[in-house]
């Protein structure tokens, strides 16, 4: 549980503290009611992803003083026309905030937030978001709305492609490093943009993986499964949080004083902006927990939610609300006042003009250093998710065939949310592997979107029976996933699966390559296609990490964030579980025979499946072999003031050198709530020579161990505890038991 809340304040020296709240106090007292009420109004200049207020021309509302941020200006001059309008032109003078959803990448894209998780490297998510703070704030952008931090365990739900996967710990360390590379060392910096974490809360248990689906989750996996990104995005001092859709105990997290007020500004003491998600105030009465716009702006402002996203609430009743006396002003003084130390952090007050640079922008933006980081961070998060019979990597004297329309669309290696990506930046697979191979025929196969003709299929089917080996590009488009993109069934779309069907026929190896935003259920294809590899959407630099990884150039080491399901039925499916009272004890599960007796059939598994999932989470394999050949702690017994030490020996017993994710999970017997089977706790992405060998050491503390208890509160009890040690939440390779006592 991370619990050192720090604010943009925090972040500046003393005496820069010092003269930001002085200009924030000054600005604040010579502001209007209608002037203030402006600064918490923020509208749309250019794209939508919802309904919005139709009625107020952005360029009058801000001469007008009645938005104090926009989002979605459409380009460096717009920007510039805007901020000029508000410093030069307004009476009060207050210079805008101007965002945009720069997710993973601004024109240098990289690869989606879930592909990114797959790398299981902090340091590679920061580098992302750094390179993407530095070409968005050469480019008129102030503010992100990123890291999303949603944990989730529904693959249907198109937005697990925006943040990093099911596990609380690895988002935690994940997000962290987002936000550190979104704002740098100095928030004033003219390579640092604010970081936003979102959506909170909850959000990512939208029920049945449909978007804007109500949620209902109990407080106890509110506080250990989705608070904890948020809390660590608190100690990176992320300086905004964005209002979830969702509701939480029946109340819109926009409206809901428990989860803003009590907790995140009471109990984890953040300082900050909270802004609504779009539209997010209005549809409170969509919610049917307001019935105008009026109860919308007076609950949502009460709650300690500042900025209002477009909805119009705010902008047309406050004031009214404030006059009439059922709003204090103070409140809306307190959210101002949050609203301008922002403003105030990124140096706006000294030099509102500070992003809106064009030479700058010229040189900072889609660098040949910037996109061979997107290279880098694309190479680690590709994972090798089987390789039966090593037909990979290739060994470049081959004669190789290539399938499949995504091999060669641009446009979706991109993936959602690509910001200011083009497609004419990107290198696909097929143009990289066409540099590099001598021997490459490439066949389309099947149109990017999945659909096969005869004519395609009888071509691929020709060419590759007549290769070496063949590499065949399948997937989902770039919208198939996303925001507003949930899907029921997530197995290939199209005639992918007869395509590959086909190619098998042939008898000569086949390679898939998946573009996807979210795990698949490709049940069908894990038993019969010998090689896969998970590509997500890599970014403009897929082309080359991809055919470093197939070629043997870069060893594979990504390991899986989400768990692939054998089928949607699974969902939600999940490594840190809870016990059941009636455990299924055998794993496997005999399709062939209906349960034979009592004892088989009265526990907890299906009649036409497994449990197990298709690939867990923490899966991921490599071009050589480790080995964990012991395991040691540094006590059997300790006390909450005492660390613990955890000493693994790992061994790379193949012939080239790799990169092993050490894993460290730690299991509860007891408690006074029942605990999962296994919970991450710490990880290390180890690289290792053929044949060397290396002791990894962590160490543990009594908040690893911690829980929310039956007494309602954070606390580690007393007993005995399990430490995993492995490849992936299904392959523990050791294991040793301590106890915590008094």
């Amino acid at each position: 549980m991370h619990t050192q809340t720090r604010s943009v304040l925090d972040l500046l020296s003393a005496d820069r503290r010092a003269e930001v709240q002085e200009r924030v106090e000054t600005v604040l007292s010579e502001l209007t009611l209608a002037e203030k009420v402006g600064q918490l109004n923020q509208l749309n200049a250019d794209f939508a992803t919802g309904t919005a207020v139709g009625d107020m021309d952005v360029e009058q509302g801000v001469l007008d003083g009645e938005i104090g941020s926009v989002l979605n200006a459409a380009d460096l001059d717009e920007a510039r026309r805007l901020q000029t309008l508000a410093v030069e032109e307004s009476d009060h003078g207050v210079p805008l905030l101007l965002a945009l959803d720069v997710i993973h990448g601004y024109r240098t894209i990289f690869p989606i937030p879930l592909g990114e998780a797959a790398s299981w490297s902090p340091e590679m998510a920061e580098l992302s978001a750094r390179v993407a703070a530095t070409e968005a704030a050469a480019s008129g952008v102030h503010w992100t709305f990123a890291p999303s931090v949603d944990v989730g365990r529904d693959p249907r739900w198109g937005r697990v492609m925006e943040a990093a996967g099911e596990d609380p710990y690895l988002s935690s360390e994940i997000s962290m490093a987002r936000v550190r590379g979104f704002q740098g060392d100095d928030l004033a910096a003219d390579d640092s943009i604010l970081a936003c974490a979102k959506h909170y809360v909850g959000y990512g248990a939208s029920e049945a993986g449909r978007e804007y689906n109500t949620v209902d989750i109990s407080e106890t996996n509110l506080r250990e499964v989705h608070l904890p990104p948020f809390e660590a995005c608190l100690e990176a001092g992320v300086g905004s949080v964005m209002n979830a859709f969702n509701l939480y105990e029946r109340v819109p997290a926009s409206s809901n004083e428990e989860l803003v007020d009590v907790i995140l500004r009471g109990e984890l003491g953040f300082e900050d902006v909270v802004v609504s998600d779009w539209n997010s105030f209005g549809e409170l009465v969509e919610h049917g927990v307001a019935s105008d716009l009026r109860e919308v702006a007076r609950a949502c402002l009460e709650a300690g939610s500042d900025v209002d996203m477009v909805s119009g609430a705010y902008a047309t009743e406050l004031v009214e609300l404030v006059e009439d006396g059922v709003v204090d002003e103070s409140l809306v003084d307190e959210a101002v006042r949050r609203v301008l130390t922002v403003k105030g952090a990124l140096g706006l007050f000294e030099d509102p003009y500070r992003y809106f640079d064009a030479d700058r922008q010229s040189r900072r933006v889609l660098t040949d250093e910037h996109r061979e980081a997107a290279r880098d961070v694309a190479r680690e998060s590709l994972v090798l998710l089987k390789n039966e019979g090593a037909v990979l990597p290739l060994d470049g004297d081959e004669d190789v065939a290539l399938v499949g329309g995504l091999a060669d669309s641009a446009t979706d290696m991109l993936g959602a949310w690509r910001a200011e990506g083009e497609p004419d930046d990107v290198t696909t697979l097929k143009a990289s592997l066409t540099d590099r191979l001598e021997t490459l025929t490439y066949v389309e196969g099947c149109d990017p979107d999945g659909t096969v003709s005869d004519e395609q299929l009888e071509a691929a089917v020709e060419t590759v029976e007549s290769a070496d080996v063949a590499v065949v590009a399948v997937g989902e488009r770039y919208d198939q996933s996303g925001e507003a993109a949930s899907r029921a069934h997530i197995d290939l779309p199209g005639d992918q699966r007869a395509l590959l069907e086909a190619l098998v026929e042939t008898g000569t190896p086949v390679a898939a390559v998946l573009f996807n935003g979210r795990p698949l259920a490709i049940d069908w294809e894990t038993e019969h296609v010998p090689a896969l590899l998970e590509a997500w959407f890599p970014g403009v630099e897929a082309g080359p990490a991809i055919s470093d990884v197939l070629l043997g150039a870069h060893n594979p080491s990504g390991r899986l964030p989400m768990t692939f399901p054998v089928t949607e039925g699974q969902i939600p499916v999940y490594y840190n579980h809870l016990k059941t009272g009636r455990p299924a004890e055998d794993a496997g599960v005999d399709l062939t025979t209906p349960p034979a007796d009592h004892g088989e059939k009265y526990v907890s598994r299906y009649l036409d499946i497994p449990n197990e999932p298709l690939y867990a989470f923490g899966h991921g394999e490599s071009y050589t072999d480790f080995a964990y050949t012991d395991v040691s702690l540094g006590a059997a017994a300790i006390t909450a003031a005492e660390p613990l030490s955890v000493d693994v020996t790992l061994e790379n017993v193949g012939d080239r050198a790799g990169t092993e994710v050490v894993q460290v999970y730690l299991s509860d017997r007891v408690g006074s709530r029942a605990r999962p089977v296994r919970e991450l706790v710490r990880f290390e992405n180890v690289d290792l020579d053929a044949g060397e060998s290396r002791t990894v050491s962590f160490e543990l503390t009594a908040a690893d161990l911690a829980f929310w208890t039956a007494d309602e509160e954070y606390a580690a009890e007393p007993g005995e505890f399990e430490v995993q040690v492995g490849h992936a939440a299904d392959e523990i390779a050791v294991v040793e038991t301590f106890e915590l006592v008094e």
